[in-house]
């Protein structure tokens, strides 16, 4: 897990429960003692949490955007997946999206495509989506049929999660879903850091006919907290021109369907 991710996990805990301590950090993140304090150090220093003797409690004001799409990483490749995984939608499909911001490259790239934006009776699109944000983008555009599914905002990703989420989920059919992830591992398959978006995420693709991972190359060979799915699950993985021969052979022979964007 690299420096940047480290971090919005760790603000992802500390929105869960409003304190943290190294104890906690270490255990859910695999990281060394040294390691979390510098990182909660670190978040300190950017005014996004108060250090603690021990730990450290969340600000009592709101974030105005997560920091994950603040500081996004790779955003070269995350528009080159995007892109690949528009060409996949055919005019009038049903899609689902999960949050993060390859998910949300991939909303900007359907949105710039003037066969779904053409206005017609029927909607150009319908994308089914657990991101708050995503759903902001296309609600303006009336050309798409945008679903929100409900539940508990999660407060560090703008994505819904709990049951009211899965039981909208368990009542829709999708041709694809795009799953975003934290991590991509040829063994344990695709992985979050966050257990409750993992569980949504999952059932989204369960629900696609097609279900395909969008991740750049820089997750590829990381595991994150908790398990989304299997190969038997997701059918296909879209990432950058980074990853290397070996990594895709990997992944490959474990099922999937590699597409380099």
């Amino acid at each position: 897990m690299n420096r940047a991710d480290r971090l919005s996990a760790v603000l992802d805990l500390l929105a869960d429960t409003g304190s943290i301590d190294v104890e906690q950090i270490v255990e859910r993140l695999g990281v060394s003692p040294a390691t979390a304090r510098r990182d909660l150090d670190a978040l300190d220093e950017q005014q996004l949490l108060t250090r603690t003797r021990g730990g450290a409690v969340a600000h009592s004001i709101a974030y105005d955007l997560p920091l994950r799409y603040k500081n996004q990483q790779n955003p070269d490749a995350k528009a080159a997946i995007a892109r690949a995984a528009s060409a996949m939608v055919p005019r009038g499909a049903v899609i689902g999206l999960c949050g993060g911001t390859t998910a949300t490259a991939i909303a900007d790239a359907l949105m710039s495509r003037p066969d779904i934006m053409e206005p017609a009776p029927d909607p150009g699109l319908t994308v089914v989506t657990n991101a708050l944000n995503i759903a902001m983008q296309l609600a303006v555009r009336p050309q798409i049929k945008t679903v929100v599914i409900g539940g508990v905002v999660h407060a560090r990703s703008y994505e819904l999660v709990g049951s009211y989420a899965s039981e909208v989920l368990g009542s829709i059919t999708l041709d694809t879903a795009f799953i975003g992830v934290n991590g991509m591992d040829a063994t344990v398959g695709p992985t979050s850091h966050d257990e409750r978006e993992a569980a949504i995420n999952a059932l989204m693709a369960s629900r696609a006919t097609r279900a395909v991972i969008v991740t750049d190359s820089s997750k590829i060979d990381r595991r994150a907290f908790a398990a989304i799915g299997s190969s038997r699950l997701f059918s296909t993985i879209i990432t950058d021109d980074a990853i290397t021969k070996q990594q895709r052979d990997r992944l490959a022979d474990a099922g999937y369907d590699v597409v380099i964007a």
